[in-house]
C-alpha cells in the first residue's frame, strides 16, 4: 500500500509535465506539419498529402522570402551596431560613475516597453513621414533601436558592474591610461555580457513586426511582414515555413546566450 501511495504521488506531476510539454511542443508540431503539408483540411486530424512544393515556392524569386530574410538580417545587424554602440558608453557610465538619478535613468529606458506599441508606432510613423524616413531602412532601424536599447543598456550595465574594480586599478597602477584600461581590461571581460546583449537586440529586431509595418511597409519587406501577409491570406503552409525560418536563428542565438550570460552578470541587472 505504501508503494502504491508513493507511485500515486507522481500522477499530478506527470500530468503537469505532460500539459507543459503539450503547450510547448504542440504548436511546434502543428507548425512542422503545416510546413510539409500539401493537402490538409477539416475534419482530418493529419495532412492528407505531404511534400515540399511550398518550400520551393517560398524560396523562388516570386516568393520574396530570400529578399525578406536578407532585409531582416540587414536591419537587425544595423540595429545591433547602433544599439551596442550607444549601450557601451551608457552602460559603463551607469555602472562606474556616480550619476545622480541613476535608477530613474534605467527606469526611463523601460518607457518604450510600458506603452502599447500600436499608438506609439502610429505617431512615430507620422513624425517620420515629415522627415522622409517612412519606407526607408534607416527609419525602420531607428524604430527597432528604441526597443533594442532597453536590452542593450541594462545588460551592458550589468556586465560592467560585474567586473572587479581592482583589475582596473591594477592596470592603472601599472601606468595604463584610462582609455587603454578600458580597451585592454574592462571591455574584454565585459565582452560575454555584451555579446549576449547583442543577441537579444538582434532577435528583438528580427521578430519585430508592428514598428516595421507602420514605418517600413510597403517599401521594406521583412520576414515578419511576409509571415503576416501569408497568414492573413490563409496561406498557412507559407506562413509556417516563414515561422520556421525565424525560429532557427532564435534557437541558435538562445544557446549562445545560455553559454555566455553568466549568473554573476544576471545578478547585477537593475542594480
Amino acid at each position: 500500500m505504501k508503494t502504491l501511495m508513493i507511485d500515486l504521488k507522481w500522477i499530478p506531476r506527470a500530468l503537469g509535465l505532460g500539459l507543459l510539454a503539450f503547450a510547448i511542443f504542440g504548436p511546434l508540431t502543428n507548425l512542422l506539419l503545416w510546413a510539409i503539408a500539401e493537402k490538409w483540411y477539416f475534419p482530418h486530424a493529419l495532412p492528407l498529402q505531404y511534400g515540399f512544393s511550398y518550400w520551393v515556392n517560398v524560396f523562388s524569386p516570386r516568393g520574396n522570402a530570400t529578399g525578406s530574410l536578407l532585409m531582416s538580417i540587414l536591419i537587425a545587424s544595423l540595429t545591433v551596431v547602433l544599439s551596442i554602440g550607444l549601450a557601451i558608453p551608457a552602460g559603463y557610465a551607469l555602472a562606474r560613475l556616480k550619476l545622480p538619478l541613476r535608477g530613474l535613468i534605467l527606469l526611463i529606458l523601460l518607457i518604450p516597453q510600458a506603452f502599447p506599441n500600436l499608438p506609439v508606432y502610429v505617431n512615430i510613423a507620422r513624425i517620420f513621414y515629415q522627415f522622409g524616413l517612412n519606407g526607408t531602412v534607416i527609419g525602420v532601424v531607428l524604430v527597432h533601436v528604441t526597443h533594442g536599447l532597453v536590452y542593450a543598456v541594462w545588460i551592458a550595465t550589468a556586465a560592467f558592474s560585474a567586473i572587479d574594480r581592482e583589475l582596473e586599478e591594477a592596470a592603472r597602477s601599472m601606468g595604463a591610461s584610462a582609455m587603454r584600461t578600458f580597451r585592454d581590461v574592462t571591455l574584454p571581460i565585459a565582452a560575454p555580457g555584451l555579446l549576449a546583449s547583442a543577441v537579444f537586440v538582434f532577435l528583438e529586431s528580427l521578430d519585430e513586426f508592428t514598428g516595421t509595418y507602420f514605418v517600413g511597409a510597403p517599401d521594406i519587406s521583412t520576414l515578419p511582414l511576409l509571415l503576416y501577409t501569408a497568414s492573413s491570406g490563409g496561406n498557412y503552409q507559407i506562413a509556417s515555413i516563414t515561422a520556421l525560418i525565424l525560429l532557427i536563428p532564435s534557437i541558435a542565438f538562445m544557446l549562445v546566450i545560455e553559454r555566455f550570460l553568466r549568473a554573476d552578470v544576471l545578478s547585477k541587472v537593475g542594480r
